[in-house]
């Protein structure tokens, strides 16, 4: 169900809170978004591993992009950001199990983490360095992948999405990001909280469906672009508009997605759709694990990783602990 917002947010559905995902078009500018608020998922995520504020933010923005992207896809599969870089931060991977669930995971060496934040070269990029980003699309172990790579080159995650999706997809894209720690009235304890807004320009022909499913563009040939582009002026209005967002506003816990949209295009016009909540979710198991240590380690191998008689694993994303007895693999060999 699509509510078009009023200037009294006249829907008929309660506005939408945090850790969720909210779909709109923007009819009279041909162009189809995504606004993505994240709270306690967030926060959960962040505060498990105890990053650094500087990595917080970034994976907190990762998470954000994800979330956007992840949540258009219209079957059960995974959605994988993932960027492995020369930088302070080295590794950033947020894994979408559609369609609700996200998990995320940074590795980051502390001592370079310190130089650059102590010489003030602590922005996304700097801590980045350079490498690339990966986007992958899973649809199950008997489907085929699909993968966009492209190099990290710019300032931000909100440039590098910018490039992927022009080189990757031709699709004209605008992309903003925030992240906040932020302490509210009563709670002396403070939240990591993210908010995001992602736009795409509709083709000429007014296809409904997200054109950066796997299928519709081609994820790796970026010689294809056209060109002879003309931005139109439908999609300059709404990509002004957005860039005029603030930090606060996307991260701001009492503006909802609905408010947020009304205050950029109130003028233009913008109609919302049902939002799609976000959790955040494992993908870990033991029985995952166990088929993991059983099928790609010998009985050598599982033995040389056994301490005091167990084989611990944890999660990298959730540091859930999982123990296992060497010898419970013999019988099944």
């Amino acid at each position: 169900m699509a509510d078009t917002i009023t200037s009294n947010l006249g829907l008929d559905r309660p506005e939408t809170g945090d850790d969720a995902v909210v779909p709109f078009t923007l009819e009279n500018l041909d162009t189809r978004g995504r606004s993505v608020r994240l709270g306690a998922a967030l926060d959960a995520m962040l505060k498990r591993h105890d990053y650094p504020p500087p990595v917080a933010r970034l994976l907190g923005e990762a998470v954000a992009l994800a979330a956007l992207i992840g949540s258009s896809l219209k079957f059960e599969g995974r959605f994988i950001l993932q960027t492995q870089t020369d930088g302070p931060v080295n590794l950033l991977v947020v894994d979408f199990d559609a369609p609700d669930g996200v998990r995320a995971y940074a590795r980051f060496d502390e001592a370079e983490l310190d130089a650059a934040v102590a010489s003030g070269r602590a922005r996304p990029g700097e801590l980045l360095g350079k490498g690339h980003l990966a986007m992958t699309i899973d649809q199950g172990e008997h489907m085929e992948r699909y993968q966009g790579i492209v190099a990290l080159e710019g300032d931000s995650l909100e440039e590098v999405a910018h490039t992927y999706f022009m080189q990757s997809e031709q699709i004209p894209t605008h992309v903003r990001l925030a992240v906040a720690e932020l302490s509210q009235r009563g709670d002396p304890v403070s939240h990591w909280r993210a908010g995001g807004v992602l736009i795409q320009h509709l083709p000429d022909h007014g296809m409904a469906v997200m054109p950066d499913l796997p299928g519709d563009g081609d994820f790796d040939n970026p010689e294809t672009a056209d060109p002879d582009f003309v931005e139109p002026d439908s999609w300059t209005r709404a990509r002004t508009l957005l860039s005029t967002v603030e930090d606060a506003e996307l991260a701001d816990p009492t503006v909802s997605p609905e408010q947020l949209l009304f205050r950029l295009y109130h003028e233009t016009g913008v109609r919302v759709f049902e939002p799609t909540a976000i959790e955040e979710r494992c993908t870990c198991s033991a029985e995952r694990i166990e088929d993991m240590l059983r099928n790609s380690f010998s009985s050598e191998e599982r033995a040389e990783m056994a301490v005091d008689g167990q084989i611990e694993v944890v999660c990298e994303f959730c540091s859930s602990a999982y123990h296992f007895n060497p010898h419970q693999f013999e019988t099944s060999n």
